[in-house]
């Protein structure tokens, strides 16, 4: 496979020289084995520090693939099921007619409550307990389970606190101590960056700014669910108070980490496997196929994971499990093909330009089984 690595460097490598990148990571992993661990551009421009394997970049809701993993390997070893209803760990969450509200639903943005308090801050987000009680509080958008809609930044909170019931510990250490640690990348993959390794994270940069108004007119209920001012920017995401905040609808983390985690989700990684056979083809089998409440779109949901792909002329969605970041950041696991993949980038923006150019270069390897 050593032609893969010189094929997606040099796609990397001209993607950054064109001015449309400023830094890159691209790892994929086949059958256990990392087969491409590329790097390119910067991580910080202004200091002038360059991207390496093991820099962790901010990948926005990329992190949800991470929360939705912990809940898998906790209910792998009994500690919660797929249907036990969230008011059995966390009682306020029964409030408004949400008794009925099981882990699945959570799992696959079902539950019904995705919108953030009005007038959020990202001061406000950073208060777990607080966060938590108004979400919990809320009136649901429709009867759990019936209809899905994205939790864009409900979603970690929902998850994170069911995972802090059921284990006493915050999602970020069980993150940890269950996943990352396990497979050798516990600098690399995090649900909120220790303090200590601050000065590891790479810069992002944001060429156009977020244009509230042009969100409203293209997504009108975007706002409903995440107010403007804790919407995913650059600017917010740089802030070190945000960065080592629980806050698990987003993550930090490197490519080549993040593909390992896939790799151990559906198979075996230099002799860890996170999920038994069986638990891995439940969590990879599409669950929701609906409109989403939210932004109106076809939606398509394994547990916890999205299926499908944000590139033209993707295969069969129900063969590819994953989750982009608002910044144009992606990880996935393709089940056709046995190969994991992760694109992290310093460049922040809605855009998977990138992603789709070095899905040129490897599609051709695997094309499929």
């Amino acid at each position: 496979m050593r032609d893969l690595q010189d094929r997606v460097q040099d796609a990397i490598d001209e993607l950054v020289a064109s001015g449309a990148e400023t830094g890159l990571q691209v790892a994929v992993h086949r059958d256990g084995d990392l087969v491409v661990d590329a790097v390119a551009g910067l991580a910080d421009t202004a200091s002038g520090r360059a991207v390496a394997s093991d820099t962790p970049i901010h990948a926005a809701s990329t992190g949800k693939s991470l929360t939705s993993t912990v809940v898998h390997v906790l209910v792998e070893r009994g500690a919660l099921a797929y249907d036990t209803p969230i008011v059995e760990l966390w009682p306020e969450f029964g409030a408004n007619g949400k008794q009925a509200a099981t882990v699945r639903h959570a799992l696959t943005h079902t539950v019904g409550v995705p919108g953030l308090p009005r007038g959020t801050t990202p001061e406000d987000l950073f208060d777990w307990d607080a966060m938590c009680a108004a979400i919990a509080a809320a009136e649901p958008w429709w009867e759990p389970g019936t209809r899905t809609g994205y939790h864009a930044q409900t979603f970690g909170f929902v998850v994170g606190e069911i995972v802090r019931r059921a284990t006493g510990t915050p999602i970020s250490r069980v993150l940890r101590d269950e996943v990352a640690a396990p497979l050798g990348v516990a600098d690399e993959l995090f649900l909120a960056v220790p303090e200590a390794q601050l000065g590891r994270v790479a810069r992002l940069e944001q060429p156009v700014p977020v244009d509230v108004d042009q969100l409203r007119e293209a997504v009108p209920r975007l706002l409903e669910i995440v107010p403007p001012a804790v919407l995913s920017s650059a600017e917010l995401c740089n802030r070190a108070d945000y960065l080592t905040a629980e806050f698990p609808s987003c993550g930090t983390m490197s490519a080549r980490a993040v593909a390992r985690m896939f790799a151990a989700v559906v198979g075996e990684v230099d002799g860890v496997r996170l999920l038994s056979p069986d638990r891995a083809r439940e969590v990879t089998t599409m669950a929701v196929d609906d409109v989403d409440q939210v932004f109106g779109n076809r939606a398509r949901y394994a547990l916890g994971y999205a299926m499908g792909r944000p590139v033209p002329d993707a295969p069969d969605p129900s063969t590819v499990i994953g989750w982009p970041g608002s910044g144009g950041s992606y990880a996935e696991a393709d089940l056709a093909t046995g190969a994991t993949f992760a694109l992290t980038r310093t460049r922040f923006s809605a855009d998977f330009a990138a992603v789709t150019r070095v899905f040129e270069v490897i599609g051709k390897a695997f094309p499929g089984r």
